[in-house]
């Protein structure tokens, strides 16, 4: 059986601690966006690290379900980052950022029809192809649904991994946090969901805020994962896989890297648990 890897996100606040590699971190997942200069001292400090530890290349900002033309020129420096670092996974959002060239500082979601399946089917193909490698594609949190959708959020990502050969990187805390928002069935999401798809797994904090009579959960990643989405984590594992790579996500009011580095842990500690179950 192969190894299961665990992988911390690479931030900038806790970078030059990781030029010797932590033993507790199997390998490390940048934002893309964040090495478009290679003349840059982040870029430096990610080039000594590549040099112990496998990385992983997610993007935020290709915006692929806009109708925009995809930017060629973003696309040139997500290649050449590519290129140079030979991350052994990239992957991007199932959502949209731009219009008319004008850029939001948000990963926003898609109406679930037929006419967007295709668009974002049309341009996944093109980066692929232009990137020469296989994309993973993330499920979003959502807040809102739109009256339009028709398909089921996972449907929707199955019909796009038939159609363009593409993964999926499953966010187990955006899931809960879409769950709780939509009253969403979050086990029958991952019934539902191509599990053999799935090349990556997202953990993340979210929070809680009242707005009006009802609670809606941010996809905020600025505090430890929740019981709730460990506990979805342990469903997932114990009833779907256990050896797809997981990923503690932080990306900002940063602790010390200890606290992150026990948030891998627990994740191990979790399957460990399942592995000794499993194994008695």
């Amino acid at each position: 059986m192969m190894k299961k890897q665990y992988g911390l996100g690479l931030r900038s606040a806790y970078a030059e601690q990781l030029l010797s590699k932590n033993q507790d971190i199997d390998w490390l997942e940048v934002h893309a966006e964040n090495y478009f200069n290679p003349h840059s001292y982040d870029y430096h400090l990610l080039k000594r690290i590549a040099e112990h530890s496998p990385i992983s290349v997610h993007g935020v900002g290709l915006s692929l379900g806009s109708t925009d033309p995809l930017n060629q020129h973003h696309l040139e420096k997500l290649k050449a980052l590519i290129d140079d670092v030979n991350p052994f996974i990239v992957s991007e959002h199932l959502s949209w950022s731009s219009v008319n060239g004008r850029y939001y500082n948000d990963l926003l979601p898609l109406p679930y029809t037929e006419e967007c399946l295709a668009l974002f089917i049309s341009r996944v193909n093109q980066a692929q192809d232009f990137l020469g490698r296989q994309l993973l594609i993330e499920n979003p949190s959502a807040y809102l649904a739109y009256h339009e959708s028709h398909i089921h959020e996972p449907e929707f990502l199955n019909q796009l991994v038939q159609a363009t050969g593409c993964g999926l990187l499953l966010d187990i805390n955006n899931v809960y946090v879409s769950g709780h928002n939509l009253a969403w069935d979050t086990k029958a999401y991952f019934e539902q969901l191509n599990i053999n798809a799935v090349k990556e797994i997202h953990l993340a904090g979210f929070t809680p805020k009242v707005i009006g009579d009802r609670t809606v959960l941010i996809d905020s990643h600025n505090q430890k994962v929740h019981q709730e989405v460990w506990q979805l984590y342990r469903y997932f594992q114990q009833h779907f896989a256990n050896t797809i790579p997981t990923l503690i996500e932080w990306d900002s009011d940063f602790p010390e890297l200890s606290v992150l580095v026990n948030e891998v842990n627990t994740a191990k500690g979790i399957d460990q648990s399942l592995n000794e179950v499993n194994c008695a």
